[in-house]
Parts: C-alpha cells; sequence; structure tokens
C-alpha cells in the first residue's frame, strides 16, 4: 500500500541534551532522509506538562503528527514510519534478520533499568564518573554483547548494527551517547556501531544542538 502525506510530518521532542527517547524517534527520520518539522518541548518547567498534554494522550514525548494522526511512544512511530516509508527499508530486508533487529529494539525499549537511571543522557557532559555497581555492569555487558554479535553477525564491513541503518541503531544511539559521557571503554568488537554512529551528519546536527541549549535538569546531571 502506498500512503500519501497530507502535509509534513510533524515531530515533537524534548531537550536535546537530554532527551533520550526523543533522540530516537528524531535520528530515525533525519537519518532515513526523511523531511519533517521539529517542535521542542523544553521538559522538568512549570509549563512542560500542558505543553506536552496538548499533543501526546499519553503526556510523553516524542509525538509524532501525520496530518491528523498522532503517534506516540518510539517503537509505534518506529514501526509506522517503517510502514509509511518503506523505501528507506528501515528494517532488514531479511526475515530473520528483522526478527533479530526487532527482539534487540524491544529489549532495549522494554529493559536495561539500571542504565537509564545510574546513566542518564546528558550529551553536554563528559567524563562524567558514576558508580558501576553490579547491576549496571550487568546492564553494560549485555549492551557490549549485543553490539558485538551485530557487527560479527550482521554489520559487514559497515557500522551500522545491520548493515544499512535500521530502526535498530536509532533506538541504540542513547547508549552510545551514554558511554561516551561517563567514559565506558569497549571492547574492539562492539565499538564500530559506536564510531558509525558518531560519524553520523544527522547525529553531529544533534550533539551541536544539544551544545547550544542552556537549560540545566539537575536529575540528569548525575556523577563528577
Amino acid at each position: 500500500m502506498v500512503y500519501h502525506m497530507p502535509m509534513k510530518p510533524q515531530l515533537y521532542i524534548g531537550n536535546k541534551n537530554y532527551s533520550s527517547w526523543s533522540l530516537r524517534s528524531w535520528l530515525l527520520l533525519r537519518e532515513a532522509g526523511i523531511d519533517f518539522d521539529e517542535h521542542r518541548i523544553l521538559l522538568d518547567t512549570e509549563g512542560t506538562a500542558a505543553e506536552i498534554a496538548a499533543v501526546s494522550p499519553a503526556g510523553t514525548v516524542p509525538v509524532l503528527k501525520l496530518g491528523d494522526l498522532t503517534v506516540w511512544d518510539t517503537m509505534a512511530i518506529a514501526e509506522t514510519v517503517a510502514e509509511r516509508w518503506p523505501e528507506k527499508t528501515l528494517w532488514p530486508e531479511d526475515p530473520d534478520l528483522r526478527a533479530h533487529a526487532r527482539s534487540i529494539c524491544a529489549e532495549m525499549h522494554s529493559g536495561f533499568h539500571q542504565l537509564r537511571e545510574q546513566m542518564p543522557m546528558n550529551c553536554r557532559a563528559m567524563g562524567r564518573i558514576v558508580p558501576l555497581p553490579d547491576e549496571l555492569t550487568d546492564d553494560i555487558d549485555r549492551v557490549i554483547a549485543i553490539w558485538s554479535h551485530c557487527h560479527k553477525h550482521f554489520s559487514k564491513d559497515g557500522g551500522w548494527l545491520f548493515g544499512a541503518f535500521s530502526v535498530a541503531d536509532a533506538l541504540f544511539a542513547q547508549v552510545v551517547l551514554r558511554f561516551r559521557t561517563y567514559g565506558i571503554n569497549l571492547p574492539e568488537s562492539a565499538d564500530f556501531f559506536p564510531h558509525r554512529l558518531l560519524e553520523s551528519t544527522a547525529m553531529q546536527e544533534w550533539l551541536a544542538a544539544a551544545e547550544t541549549e542552556v537549560e540545566v535538569i539537575g536529575a540528569d546531571e548525575k556523577g563528577r
């Protein structure tokens, strides 16, 4: 089925320095070359809840609007974008690879709670040090295992997790930035994807914009 877009997609996101969920949807659209209008809602302010509620039934960002259609939650947005722009091939074409990609995306989407809690995304901060309890180390080791396995079996000569850019790369991008902030050393087998991501023009655009933001969210300024 061919979808005819009634208007340019509208993407509502939070602060680029802090909003890891927003990064996923933004990067997916930008790296895929899909033109959209960006609307940034400042998080952790008196007006944040009302501003988000005006566009999001769930009261969260990111939110994608396609004409009268509202799509929220990063996985729903990813599936919708992949379906409506099939020519972008945002899931691997091979059904077995696609199943594997969906599995690691679902794991990222619903798991890694210690990683989220103890290492909040903070693009501007570099060299932060946080404690590494066993539960957090387990999350880090699992990410390393996923990236290493993808490089060995699927990425061939490219740095993206499944060769060409896919939803999986967008979902794991925020982990790359977390590891960058907190100085997590990676084995060579797991370092191909972070290098490829950070070389991306889209990722460099996001980081440059994050550097210009002046807002500070205290809860996400962990470490020393």
